[in-house]
């Protein structure tokens, strides 16, 4: 396990951010705590997969949001949320959208179809990706001193740490798959 993180360990961070990400983070950060991984690396790559995913999701909105809606009806409550938001805070929902779990796919696409122009999302939208990755990433390395310095050594726990953490982000994401699905399933009826 120790070689796959170190080998793959940075390139797992940019593509589970360039998706959803937070478990992935606190999991790298954790990593990075124990040595397995360069905090600063961790980062850079979090930071990166963040912002081209948002970007994509953005161009998605901005270019195909009719499209992507017709397929995705499980999404139509979540944009009217994500709307309502961004009509009153757009700078702070551009800046801190990813640490609103649940929506992070659903603002940059939102703003995206509201026009939201790129001169505007862009600068924030990097800047928003640079505060997340460094407040998560050295949150999961903080939870590793943390458990250290509960448990002491933590060699012997490792395993079952991650395995925890994985499972925790596992479970929270397919609860909200299978609650997305439910909706539409009620929604073509």
């Amino acid at each position: 396990m120790e070689s796959y993180i170190e080998h793959f360990g940075y390139l797992a961070v940019l593509i589970g951010t360039f998706l959803e990400g937070e478990t992935v983070l606190i999991l790298a950060g954790f990593a990075a705590h124990r040595g397995y991984l360069h905090l600063p690396l961790v980062i850079c790559a979090a930071f990166v997969g963040s912002v081209i995913g948002d970007q994509l999701f953005y161009f998605l909105g901005r270019k195909h949001s009719k499209t992507v809606l017709a397929r995705r009806p499980s999404w139509q409550p979540r944009i009217e949320k994500a709307q309502k938001l961004i009509a009153s805070h757009q700078v702070p929902i551009i800046l801190g959208f990813r640490f609103l779990y649940g929506l992070r796919s659903v603002i940059p696409f939102t703003l995206g179809a509201a026009a939201v122009p790129g001169r505007v999302f862009v600068p924030l939208n990097i800047l928003g990706a640079l505060i997340w990755a460094i407040a998560v990433g050295y949150a999961g390395y903080l939870f590793g001193q943390a458990l250290e310095g509960l448990f002491g050594r933590l060699k012997h726990l490792e395993m079952w740490i991650v395995l925890g953490i994985a499972l925790a982000g596992g479970l929270f994401w397919a609860i909200r798959f299978l609650r997305s699905r439910r909706h539409d399933t009620s929604v073509r009826l």
